[in-house]
């Protein structure tokens, strides 16, 4: 009983922000029963970030411990679109892009979560059979002013934004999750407060239930903002290897301990004075290895040291086989599918950010004469082998 009480407070401690109402009462709770609890995340991208990882594992946390985990694909709410953090109303997605984008999410999820013993659910299955009594009924448990109040709302108005009538609506769609689910315990980022609030009342007066809140840090991006797809800051959770631990060590130092923190079971103690490349070394292999593995991780590391410490080629680069005996440097890289178009890899040119054959280029007029074997680089992390 003791042993169980300690990894009880292990779970509800450890990278933890808040719990609402309170962490003892939550403590008690799961130690006179198995409780239900959910996390949701809304198909906005085909992709998952590393950010994604903090409440994925939480939630594994839980399910290790034998209580009911669910993950929530947001199948529903991605219709209205989540306004929180937001200046303005997301563009509206339609369900054949909802479909593509959670084609390869169970793959991606399944890094980190056991699907023995986690359920997924698709919140569209209830939220697109409520009809129109059935909203009403929701509704009329929450204050029209509470949901104007909201901070974000507030800020849009004083800057002469517009807060659209469906937004309001969110946190009562998600929020409904946790009544038609039943659920003990809600957990997310820092940014869902308010959504998960709205949760816990529905359920107390629609349920005559008690649910808990608990929040979980949200790590900023590669270039020290807030991760999200639009900022292209992401570390992608089916990003390579070789990829993941390259953006990894790309972080600001002054992100280092946060990542440890929210990401890692690694005490900061332990990381202690180490030099900020050491400790960043060693978030790099723990955070590959969540995704790929250990062996992964230590290959990822050999080959980075490869690149940037010894100033050596990666031990293995994809290579592409062309016709042409001679190719405009633009169409080369576009081909090569180093750049998306031609106007990208023109820009890539004029900051110096492409090699061949060891030599930068700096003429994006030049025709390029390919031999078999040469290398071509953009970037410091992005080589092809002409075959």
């Amino acid at each position: 009983m003791k042993n169980q009480s300690q990894k009880i407070n292990t779970v509800l401690a450890g990278g933890v922000e808040q719990i609402l109402p309170s962490k003892e009462g939550l403590a008690k709770l799961m130690r006179q029963r198995r409780i239900r609890l959910y996390h949701g995340i809304d198909p906005t991208s085909s992709r998952l970030h590393l950010g994604h990882i903090i409440s994925l594992r939480k939630l594994q946390e839980f399910a290790d411990l034998g209580h009911e985990a669910i993950l929530v694909i947001g199948t529903g709410t991605v219709l209205t679109g989540d306004p929180s953090l937001r200046d303005g109303a997301r563009i509206k997605i339609s369900e054949k892009q909802i479909k593509e984008n959670i084609k390869t999410w169970r793959e991606q999820a399944g890094k980190v979560l056991d699907f023995s013993k986690i359920k997924i659910r698709h919140n569209g299955e209830w939220l697109l059979k409520l009809n129109y009594k059935e909203i009403v009924d929701v509704a009329s448990n929450i204050s029209a002013v509470k949901l104007f109040q909201r901070d974000m709302f507030q800020r849009r108005i004083k800057k002469g934004g517009t807060v659209w009538a469906h937004e309001t609506l969110y946190p009562l769609m998600q929020g409904y999750d946790s009544v038609f689910l039943d659920v003990d315990l809600e957990i997310g980022g820092t940014d869902q407060v308010f959504n998960m609030l709205i949760g816990r009342e529905l359920q107390r007066k629609m349920n005559k239930k008690e649910k808990f809140v608990m929040t979980l840090p949200m790590i900023m991006g590669t270039d020290g903002k807030m991760m999200s797809k639009s900022s292209g800051n992401c570390i992608w959770l089916n990003d390579s290897a070789s990829q993941m631990y390259g953006k990894v060590m790309s972080i600001p130092d002054s992100l280092v301990a946060s990542y440890f923190k929210a990401l890692t079971s690694v005490p900061l103690e332990e990381i202690g004075k180490a030099p900020p490349r050491d400790a960043k070394a060693r978030l790099a292999r723990e955070i590959v290895a969540i995704c790929h593995g250990k062996s992964s991780a230590l290959k990822a590391e050999k080959e980075f040291d490869l690149i940037f410490k010894e100033k050596k080629l990666p031990l293995r680069i994809p290579s592409v086989t062309i016709k042409q005996k001679n190719l405009n440097v633009l169409d080369l890289l576009v081909k090569t599918k180093l750049a998306p178009s031609r106007s990208e890899a023109k820009r890539l040119i004029g900051q110096k950010g492409v090699r061949i054959g060891g030599q930068v280029q700096s003429d994006w007029r030049k025709k390029v004469k390919l031999k078999k074997g040469e290398v071509i680089q953009v970037g410091k992390r992005r080589f092809i082998k002409i075959a």
